[in-house]
């Protein structure tokens, strides 16, 4: 018998390609299937119709939702049924104005009943604020806390890497831990790549339990590259705590060159939302170690003498809501006088787009504060896709020019702040894991206010009938960006 190759490797490519459209065909269905919004799954068609096999690939590895299977169970977590118990009796003393002696405070129980019903996010009124503005006056402060530590001290990070900040870090750790102090780290796998084994063995060396959060052996074989860990959480004593928008790097202190300083923003809290970002890390600890953790001296339930209303809301691929999206939402919708965003990443989804369109519509000063300048190209050219239809809108459009503004921050009327390490972003809102802190205090919500008026001067406000000049280039890849934009 004869071969004939020119036949049996058109025969090959042949087959090949039928697997190959087959395969395609096959996602196509699944995506449309899996009932995502349209504007999420439209992206998805598109992406795999203009670039089959990176589309499948993508799609693959980043695709795939979870927010319908759990990726862990808690039930061995029973005990924490004390949460919707104290929920329940939150909810019900919210309905007969118990905790709401503020009137304008009184306004935004909506936003505070959600919480409690979508995440069991519990409303702690005994608590002291410091709002950290900046690299160094943050880790100034968190060092400082650190080595005060005389019990625990629990440290969840998206980005953990090799640098000046880190190893002053170790340096507290170590003494700490030999002072006796249990000490527990979960870094997340993809975010602290650049985190030296080294680094993780001299901790493991002293005693201090350190762990990724789902590790990535094979990462284009894999979706769990797409569900990362973007908390940054640090728990001193159950007392303690700080969250916010910056990590361990030494770019969140001394900036990026060619872009400048770094602003961003993050809080310190003492009292008993400390217990509350404590809970948090538990239940992420138990994630990663399947350590039950429930001891009393973990959430000792410390109170202060001030007074500040706050709740912490988590959300992530596996929630059963979408929780700071809809405290977004619901914060937005609840404006009468105004609404204040800083977001570096600032691509939102359609219900925050319309949220804040028809609030500015609605006579509602409505600004949005984002960087001239980014760290990413790609979320840089769809944050600028939809600047125009905010400005048509009537929001106000502001590019920070001083530097990379990494702030992740909200104001609303002057009486609710949101302050943490969600993005204004689809990823943030339906992928990440992320935390918030939602303030409900006069005196911190003008405070961040005043520092976002002072942003604001350096910024250069976008005007509609110049924005509209721009070339076709530009907007063609801000079009091509926002394809992408609920993919990224």
């Amino acid at each position: 018998m004869i071969f004939n190759w020119n036949d049996i490797w058109l025969y090959l490519f042949g087959l090949i390609g039928i697997i190959y459209t087959l395969t395609i065909v096959f996602t196509l269905i699944v995506v449309i299937l899996e009932n995502r919004s349209p504007q999420k799954t439209i992206s998805w068609i598109l992406v795999l119709i203009l670039v089959p096999i990176i589309g499948l690939v993508s799609y693959l590895v980043f695709g795939q939702s979870y927010r319908k299977q759990k990726m862990f169970n808690l039930k061995e977590l029973g005990d924490l049924k004390w949460l919707q118990t104290l929920s329940q009796d939150q909810k019900g003393k919210l309905e007969i104005n118990e905790y709401l002696k503020n009137e304008r405070i009184h306004e935004k129980k909506n936003v505070m009943t959600l919480l409690l019903n979508n995440s069991k996010a519990l409303l702690t009124g005994h608590n002291k604020v410091n709002i950290l503005n900046d690299g160094e006056e943050t880790f100034t402060e968190i060092y400082r806390s650190l080595r005060k530590a005389r019990e625990h001290i629990h440290l969840e990070y998206y980005i953990i890497e090799d640098s000046e900040l880190a190893s002053e870090l170790r340096e507290i750790l170590l003494e700490r831990a030999r002072a006796g102090v249990e000490i527990r780290i979960i870094y997340d796998a993809v975010g602290s790549w650049k985190l030296s084994q080294e680094y993780i063995n001299s901790l493991r060396e002293a005693g201090i339990k350190i762990h990724a959060f789902l590790p990535v052996r094979f990462p284009i074989l894999t979706s769990r590259i797409n569900y990362r860990n973007h908390r940054k959480i640090i728990v001193i004593d159950g007392k303690t705590a700080f969250v916010g928008g910056l990590n361990f790097a030494d770019r969140y202190k001394y900036g990026i060159p060619g872009i400048g300083i770094w602003r961003d923003t993050h809080l310190k809290i003492v009292g008993e939302a400390a217990s509350s970002l404590q809970i948090v890390f538990l239940i992420d600890w138990y994630f990663v170690r399947q350590e039950v953790l429930l001891d009393e001296k973990y959430r000792p339930n410390f109170k202060v003498n001030e007074l500040c209303l706050i709740q912490i809301v988590s959300s992530g691929a596996d929630s059963d809501w979408a929780s700071i999206l809809q405290s977004y939402f619901s914060a937005i919708a609840s404006a009468k006088q105004n609404v204040y965003i800083s977001s570096p990443y600032f691509m939102p989804n359609e219900s925050i787009l319309m949220a804040l369109k028809t609030a500015a519509m609605s006579g509602v000063d409505v600004r949005v504060l984002i960087p001239k300048k980014s760290d990413s190209t790609m979320t840089f050219y769809g944050t600028l896709s939809y600047i125009e239809e905010l400005l048509e809108a009537g929001v106000k459009i502001f590019f920070y020019k001083a530097g990379f503004n990494h702030s992740k921050i909200m104001m609303v009327d002057g009486i609710i702040s949101t302050v943490g390490t969600a993005n204004m972003d689809i990823r943030s809102f339906e992928q990440n894991f992320e935390v918030n802190a939602l303030v409900y205090d006069e005196n911190i919500t003008l405070e961040l206010r005043t520092r976002f008026l002072e942003d604001l001067e350096q910024s250069d406000q976008i005007d509609l009938i110049s924005w509209q000049k721009r070339s076709k280039a530009q907007k063609l890849k801000e079009s091509m960006a926002r394809i992408f934009a609920p993919l990224l």
